[in-house]
């Protein structure tokens, strides 16, 4: 079974569940935090979880994780986490649920307001080494599992990132096996953020040659392999979901030298609560605008892209996308999944201070995130 030592140890394959309890051994804890969210309770998922425990019993499970986890809930756990002496933390789920854990974590190991330790205000200096954490992802999309950030949406109403190799978790334990059950539009939606991942960590201009590289190597496995639709049209194909579990760690691999403005905005419109988007969604749906608006700002990039995604060279990225996400089931705009024309200045405001903004390759302006919207709105 492959256990790859790069940015943390994960234990990579097919029933790699079963090292569960031994990685817990190994850090010398007995009593951890399971958070997850009641989704993965009501598929079973959890209960093969506490059953490769072993002799090892939680502390506490905390099945409640909330889509876009805010900071209230971040501070509740972490009073959970004190409350019942847990030394450790398991993250089971997807982004939601690893977010959630790395902030509660946070707060528990540091104290003070979750805010002193965003990123855009030079709080990852502030964050210093925690308790163990072994995340267990059940989608092949966020690659939270080996990121070095956190999304936490804040009572200021803002979407905040926390970046820190601190924040990564000690141990990823990625079984493909965990995502057999996935439905069709859950696989698409998180399998588009992974490829999202990889082609902004490749176009932000930061140098960083070795990221760049896994991250050609993600979109290779997911759309020249042809993983993506081979998991969405056959939730039970094991070598698929291979695939997009190694593409959705390489996309969080790649994502280390930045992301871009399809994460501004796709940020942006998941702190809207009560609209309850999928991160995966909004990204599927900004990234085909925004990749034609950045057609030209980096040519040798361009055509490296198309090469790792199987098309030809006079193919346009922007179309290609647009393709994919309706061969893939993907809605076509954000009207579609419920957002209004009203929720646009809000969206454009927080994309512009968010973090991601940052690492377009050419400058984006506010009339320029403005035209966007309007573009994806439909």
């Amino acid at each position: 079974m492959p256990v790859m030592n790069f940015l943390n140890t994960c234990i990579f394959d097919h029933g790699a569940i079963g090292k569960l309890e031994a990685a817990l051994k190994g850090y010398g804890v007995s009593k951890p935090l399971i958070v997850t969210d009641p989704g993965i309770k009501a598929v079973g998922l959890l209960d093969t979880v506490l059953g490769a425990l072993g002799a090892v019993k939680a502390a506490h499970v905390f099945t409640d994780t909330v889509a876009n986890p805010t900071e209230d809930q971040a501070i509740e756990v972490a009073g959970i986490y004190m409350n019942s002496g847990a030394d450790s933390v398991i993250a089971l789920g997807g982004g939601s649920s690893m977010d959630l854990a790395k902030a509660m974590l946070l707060i528990a190991s540091h104290g003070g307001n979750l805010s002193d330790y965003a990123a855009i205000s030079g709080g990852g200096r502030k964050i210093k080494k925690m308790a163990p954490m072994i995340a267990i992802p059940t989608t092949a999309g966020t690659g939270s599992e080996v990121s070095v950030g956190a999304i936490t949406t804040m009572n200021n109403g803002r979407k905040e990132t926390f970046a820190s190799p601190f924040l990564i978790p000690d141990t990823a334990i990625c079984d493909p096996d965990l995502t057999l059950g996935l439905p069709a539009g859950l696989t698409a939606a998180t399998g588009m953020d992974a490829v999202t991942h990889c082609i902004e960590a490749v176009l932000t201009p930061a140098l960083n040659p070795p990221a760049e590289g896994v991250g050609y190597d993600g979109l290779n496995r997911a759309l020249r392999n042809g993983a993506l639709k081979r998991a969405v049209a056959d939730g039970s194909d094991k070598d698929a979901r291979w695939n997009m579990m190694m593409a959705s760690y390489e996309g969080a691999l790649a994502f280390t030298k930045g992301l871009g403005g399809v994460h501004a905005m796709s940020h942006a419109a998941g702190r809207l609560k009560e609209k309850k988007l999928h991160h995966g969604t909004l990204n599927a749906i900004f990234l085909p605008h925004f990749l034609r608006l950045h057609d030209g700002a980096a040519p040798e990039k361009y055509a490296r892209l198309k090469f790792a995604m199987g098309l030809k060279d006079n193919d346009n990225l922007g179309d290609a996308i647009d393709q994919l996400n309706a061969d893939i089931g993907i809605p076509t705009t954000l009207s579609a999944i419920g957002v209004e024309a009203s929720d646009g200045p809000g969206i454009v405001e927080f994309a512009l201070a968010d973090l991601a903004h940052f690492g377009n390759p050419r400058e984006v302006t506010q009339a320029d995130y403005e035209r966007l919207f309007e573009l994806a709105l439909g």
